[in-house]
């Protein structure tokens, strides 16, 4: 659902950003503004300005700027439904949600009752975990042995769940109640006359280490034991409020540190993550006992746009990166950076860097393999290269991974390489990959009477498209607006809706319907759902008052030819000067009289330049 405009204006009027951004930056007065260091990057002197009278944010330094739902996106990560909801929770506000009925809404308003209830349970569990870990010498003995402080400690808020199978009996006065199970810290067995067979902690006698979402709360716990019991790990469930395929340890913890360091630094357990911020990689996040996940992913760059993954250099450690590196693919954009870090065999980064030290450590991610290079490792996996058996096996192994790349540069070049690994011609090698469909060379124009040559982007952004859009319609194919090119490109590739810029953004969401709708809808979709398949955009779109308009755009893609984003993005840049124009027309006629009207339209001016 698009939230409607009217609401976020008055959200907005009501919102004081000074006292939301004063929350996580110390501010000062000075004039009619506030400074403050700027949140987004390190400095030393403070570049950044808060306005009262323009409820806006500005960097000096960075050229971060925005309203208050911008800074809770920027600096929380979230997306702009989850920043929405929750500035209008803070003032007492409810999102408006016309096009549900009145059972969704009394589902959903439960549902938020519900997950509100199970963090606060978490947390109360955590703070009483923690003040045991103070009374539990064995376990702050194990801690100082690994090599940790009390203020890292701290920090991550780390606690110790004691021996007992009831501890949290004197934690909760209602040790009965139901939630408690549905959070993930209480079992309940079989029947049995022994109470502590029919109710009991899930963790116990472990190092507890607090999970927490990107607005800080608890949602979930892992467990370490103190010795080499099994399993060394133990996680919280699945529950309302923790996914392990979603979220990742310590990222809540990292924020600015991502920002400093410039990169996300992905390790296998919590350890790892308390041992590198403590010996300065305060930039590490772990995966939560299961494989990455694109979700994971696509977390990760709402803060930064470079990733590396460390993993052991083992088998194991080999296959967790394959795993990360299919994750990766849909995201790999020519302005993002994804590498690999393999560790020694007998290490892993917690022994590694207590071993060898920071200094070691930081050589070791300067020389992490490239997405490009691992690429063509995985795809030669048990090849034999000196053979043309052997390439062709490459070249086999090497479509799926190509495929899911996002159209660009990077795309295209690897295409070239991963031809001439296989000794064949990039056409060649695309006809093997696409048989029965004629192709070019990337750029290059069709002859006269040729076959249309479609783009080189065999798939979409996203891994595979679940069901492909609606069937074209025969006869003849009407001319394109600019308006009409860009909404085809988004509908069917609508992971490429991350490579528009900001202002072309706002040109695209405020264009009269029916293309305006449809972009503010996209974008909605994509910052509540993430990218999805067309089958599941197809589902949202029902309903919609321009619902007919779009599936008339679809249908009129000529079979076999998608859109691409070298074709469109000229088309974005004609849409932005065209709006920059009208707006420059309309300041004219104020600018006389007007100073805000002059000095916008001096603004647009240089731009144009």
């Amino acid at each position: 659902m698009a939230i409607p405009t009217p609401f976020i204006q008055e959200l907005l009027s009501r919102a004081d950003i000074v006292d939301i951004v004063g929350r996580h930056v110390q501010l000062k007065k000075g004039g009619a503004n506030f400074s403050g260091l700027c949140p987004f990057h390190t400095e030393k002197s403070p570049s950044f300005t808060v306005s009262p009278s323009k409820q806006f944010f500005h960097c000096f330094g960075c050229g971060k700027n925005g309203n208050a739902i911008g800074f809770l996106m920027e600096h929380l990560g979230m997306s702009f439904p989850e920043a929405v909801k929750d500035l209008a929770q803070q003032y007492g506000l409810q999102v408006p949600e016309e096009d549900l009925s009145p059972i969704e809404r009394a589902r959903q308003a439960q549902a938020r009752a519900q997950q509100s209830s199970l963090t606060d349970l978490l947390e109360k569990a955590g703070q009483a975990y923690t003040a045991e870990l103070k009374e539990a010498g064995h376990a702050v003995d194990y801690l100082k042995g690994r090599g940790l402080s009390g203020e890292v400690a701290r920090d991550f808020g780390l606690g110790y769940a004691p021996a007992g199978w009831r501890f949290l009996a004197g934690v909760f006065p209602d040790y009965s109640q139901e939630r408690l199970v549905e959070c993930g810290l209480v079992i309940t067995g079989q029947d049995s006359e022994a109470p502590e067979a029919r109710r009991y902690d899930r963790f116990r006698d472990r190092i507890m280490f607090p999970i927490r979402n990107v607005k800080g709360q608890c949602i979930g716990f892992g467990g370490r034991v103190l010795g080499d019991e099994k399993p060394k790990y133990l996680n919280s469930p699945e529950t309302p409020v923790f996914s392990k395929g979603r979220e990742l340890y310590g990222l809540f913890e990292a924020r600015a540190a991502l920002r400093e360091h410039g990169y996300a630094l992905v390790t296998e357990g919590y350890m790892d993550v308390v041992a590198l911020a403590q010996l300065g990689f305060a930039n590490a996040v772990a995966t939560l006992g299961t494989a990455c996940t694109s979700d994971h992913v696509q977390k990760l760059f709402r803060f930064t746009d470079a990733v590396v993954f460390s993993f052991d250099g083992d088998a194991a450690g080999r296959r967790a990166a394959r795993k990360a590196l299919d994750a990766a693919l849909p995201f790999a954009s020519d302005t993002r950076s994804i590498k690999f870090l393999f560790l020694p065999d007998e290490h892993d980064p917690d022994s590694f860097i207590r071993q060898f030290g920071g200094e070691a450590f930081a050589r070791h991610v300067e020389k992490a393999v490239p997405l490009s290079r691992f690429l063509i490792e995985a795809a030669s996996q048990d090849c034999e290269m000196a053979s043309a058996e052997g390439r062709a096996r490459m070249a086999s192994q090497a479509r799926g991974l190509w495929t899911a790349l996002p159209d660009g540069a990077l795309k295209r070049q690897l295409l070239a390489e991963i031809a001439d690994t296989v000794q064949i011609d990039t056409r060649e090698l695309l006809q093997v990959w696409q048989p029965g469909r004629s192709q070019g060379p990337p750029r290059e124009g069709r002859r006269q009477g040729a076959a249309p040559t479609p783009s080189l982007s065999a798939g979409p952004v996203q891994a595979a498209r679940a069901s492909r859009p609606p069937h074209r319609l025969p006869g003849r194919i009407q001319p394109a607006s600019r308006e009409d090119r860009v909404l085809r490109m988004l509908l069917t590739e609508p992971g490429l809706w991350d490579r528009i810029g900001d202002a072309e953004h706002a040109v695209l969401c405020a264009l009269p319907a029916p293309h305006g709708p449809l972009f503010a809808w996209l974008e909605a979709q994509i910052h509540e759902h993430g990218v999805q398949p067309w089958a599941a955009l197809r589902e949202g779109l029902r309903g919609h008052p321009q619902e007919a308009y779009a599936l008339q755009q679809l249908a009129q893609i000529p079979a076999g030819i998608e859109p691409t984003w070298d074709e469109t993005q000229p088309v974005l840049g004609e849409l932005l000067k065209r709006a920059r124009q009208l707006e420059m027309d309309d300041l004219a006629q104020r600018a006389a009289t007007d100073p805000q009207a002059m000095a916008r339209y001096r603004e647009l001016a240089a731009q144009g330049r």
